[in-house]
Parts: C-alpha cells; structure tokens; sequence
C-alpha cells in the first residue's frame, strides 16, 4: 500500500528522511481494527518524529501520522484516538502509554491498523477531512482548555501564536465556550486571521494585554514564555502542551511564579472520553476545525515542507483515494 514514512531520522532536517512509496499493510491481530483512511492531518509531531523526538531508530521505517478518520472493516465512518495503550486496552499490560508512530505504524497510508478501544464513530455532521484534525492539536486544545486550564465562561484566555494547529483550536473553541480569547503572532496576517476566528483581539508577540488573563495556552515555548508568565492574573494558569521554539527560555520568572501563586500545568494530548466529548461539542455547535489546505496523500511532502516552513494556518490534511 502507498504511504509517507520516515526512513531515517534526522536532528537538522527532518525532511531528508521523508519517503513515499510502498509499505506492508496492517496484519489483522485481536483486539485491533484495520481502518481504510479517507482523511489524516499533519501534526508538528510528525516533524519531531523525523528529527528523532519519540521515534527510536530501530523502529524504523514508520508510517508517520497519528490522526484519522476513515472506514472500519464494517463500514462505519469512524475516527480514531491516537493514544495507544493509555487504558491497556489492545497492548500487554507493561507496555507504556504512547502516541501512534511511536511504536506502532501510523496513518499516512491507505490502511491503519489500532486497537478496537481507539476507534470511535465519526459524527455525520462532520466531514472526513474535519474530522482527521481533532484527535491530536484539537483535542491537545480541549483538554488544555477545559481540562488543565479549568476556565469557564466569561474568563479570560491568552493564546500564543496564532496560527498553529493547537493555538487556531483554542481560539475557535474557547470563542464557543463563551470565553474572552486574546492571541498573539508577530505577522499581521495571523492577526487579523485570529480575531476572524473569534479572538476579541490580537496583539504582537511581547505585547502588554489589556488586562491580566485567567488562563495562557502555551505551544511556543522559549520565545514567548517570559510573556506568558508575566500575563497571568495572580492564581492565573499556564498550561503548556509544546515548545516549538525550544525548551530553555532565557528568564524563568520564577521568582513571579512563586510570587503571585501561579500555576503551571503540563498537557498532552487527551483522553478517549475527552476526543468523545470534542466530536461531540463540534457536531453540536457547528464548531468546525480550521482547515488550511487538503492535499492528496501522494503529495504529502508538500504539505510536510509548508509545516516545517510555519507558513499555515490550522490544519493541513491529506486525503486517501479508498473509494
């Protein structure tokens, strides 16, 4: 079967070890179900399994790609959760927690296969391209937003760098959860982009808000963490699912931490039951996923090049010709 997977790893450029072409498909096993994609999208998880981040050499070659929504061998239009083994479900009990491509072969093909417990029914109300966005970036938002952040209508939320597919999720669904959003990038563009999507407002990165916020999303790391600090109200709530420009800020701010009794929360990704309740919000509201561009899976390097580049904004999805 056609598929994009990584071939070797590596720290400088992630691209080199990209390669499409032919893999095996997924060998039936119990307790797992083979799933034909019609819709994956690209996740900068994707990028750090290619620099080496999660994904061991002799794991290789591994189908990359951890979201999808396709058909089951049943017919049924499903989604799937890309968190494997969190509940023991489908693996041994001493197998660790992992993502999909981490261990198992991902979704970047026309078959996936995943353990029966991480398959979920796709909601009619949403399309196959929509509903290959929400597993990863959507549902890292919903929990950082509703689970980790503990915000609710009416408080306040700064989202940095507009634009990505954790940060575009925020902004869309605290703005349905009756949240005041505000969001920063340093390009104009994504400005306007997010106070389009509902931010109440945008601002350069570095800016002073009008006020101090309840709650900081925070995906870029080292660039705007000093920021994010300073932002939060006392008691406020970091909570940080990512740091693409690195791991190591400059300034701490620790001693504000402390000071002002801030809170600090690590996220990553979400629950089954939380990717439930994500799919659900979405088809009942008419919240829908910010899509940039949909390519077919064959041009996948394409799409691999505009997210390393950091040219997108929301979602880019490859689609799966599987009738």
């Amino acid at each position: 079967m056609f598929a994009a997977y990584a071939s070797s790893l590596d720290p400088a450029n992630p691209l080199n070890g990209l390669e499409l072409g032919d893999r095996p498909a997924p060998q039936a096993r119990p307790g797992w179900t083979t799933v034909n994609v019609r819709a994956a999208s690209l996740n900068h998880h994707d990028l750090w399994s290619l620099r080496g981040v999660g994904l061991a050499e002799d794991k290789l070659p591994m189908i990359l790609g951890c979201d999808a929504a396709g058909v089951d061998q049943d017919g049924n239009e499903v989604v799937l959760h890309s968190v494997i083994g969190q509940t023991g479900h489908g693996v041994g009990p001493d197998e660790p927690r992992s993502i999909l491509t981490e261990r198992h072969q991902g979704t970047f093909a026309e078959q996936v296969t995943v353990p029966t417990h991480n398959v979920l029914p796709k909601p009619e109300e949403l399309s196959f391209e929509q509903a290959a966005c929400l597993p990863t970036a959507w549902l890292t938002a919903y929990r950082m937003l509703f689970t980790n952040a503990g915000v609710r209508p009416g408080d306040s939320v700064l989202v940095q760098g507009a634009g990505g597919g954790v940060a575009t999720a925020a902004i869309v669904l605290g703005r349905a959860a009756g949240l005041r959003v505000y969001a920063t990038s340093r390009d104009e563009a994504r400005r306007k982009r997010a106070v389009e999507l509902g931010a109440v407002d945008a601002f350069e990165a570095g800016a002073r808000l009008p006020h101090r916020v309840d709650a900081v999303i925070e995906t870029v790391g080292a660039a705007t963490w000093s920021h994010s600090v300073k932002s939060l109200r006392p008691g406020g709530t970091l909570v940080i699912s990512g740091a693409t420009s690195g791991d190591r800020p400059s300034h701490a701010e620790l001693t504000r931490i402390f000071f002002l009794e801030l809170k600090v929360v690590g996220s990553t990704m979400g629950s089954k039951d939380e990717l439930e309740d994500l799919l659900a919000f979405c088809a009942t509201t008419g919240v829908r996923p910010v899509v940039d561009e949909v390519l077919p899976l064959d041009r996948a390097r394409e799409g691999f090049e505009r997210l390393a580049a950091g040219d997108q904004f929301g979602k880019i999805v490859l689609t799966v010709n599987n009738g």
